[in-house]
């Protein structure tokens, strides 16, 4: 069975896109790329860091929000969809009566690899947001048992790779106590 590319020229058709399902999908180089449900281990994980970091916004009394994946976030005219979105809360007035595609970098994006997914959440999402100034960018992966925090250094990222018991270490959640295994047990 072939699948048949779907192609995009603008924001807007994206954003006004309907197949008449429920798939999800995020734009990339112009085409539709469908984004198939995660594991239940996937949604463990972000369920997980989404209490954790909500509460760490209570603890700290931050002005942020934690948002599952149902934000996106414009890179160089091209929306990605990554798992977990801190955001300000000024980026969530911005889109509190429209689409939820944010145009400014928020501070930290978190996404949770997947088989489909590894290139673009290691190479391709990393290039994309360090361009955009994300400040914090994490990527977990289930699939080796490791976290890698991407922390921003004037356009591109110095990585931390965390395992095991080993307390990851967050610039924007400096209180933060949560290990690798943790995470990667949810």
């Amino acid at each position: 069975m072939t699948k048949t590319l779907i192609k995009i020229s603008t924001l807007e058709e994206y954003i006004n896109f309907d197949d008449g399902t429920d798939k999800r999908y995020e734009l990339e180089n112009g085409v539709l790329l469908e984004m198939p449900p995660g594991t239940g281990k996937h949604e463990a994980i972000i369920t997980l860091l989404l209490v954790r970091f909500f509460l760490e916004i209570q603890k700290m009394g931050l002005p942020l929000q934690p948002c599952p994946n149902g934000t996106e976030v414009l890179t160089n005219k091209q929306p990605r969809r990554p798992d977990i979105c801190v955001i300000t809360n000024q980026q969530a007035q911005s889109i509190e009566s429209t689409s939820a595609i944010l145009k400014t970098a928020p501070p930290l994006l978190v996404e949770v690899v997947s088989p489909e997914s590894v290139d673009r959440d290691y190479n391709q999402k990393t290039s994309k947001y360090a361009v955009i100034g994300v400040i914090e960018y994490w990527i977990v992966d289930p699939l080796k048992n490791k976290v890698t925090v991407c922390l921003l250094d004037n356009d591109s990222y110095k990585q931390t790779v965390f395992t095991g018991n080993q307390q990851i270490i967050s610039q924007i959640f400096s209180e933060l106590t949560l290990t690798a295994q943790q995470v990667l047990s949810a």
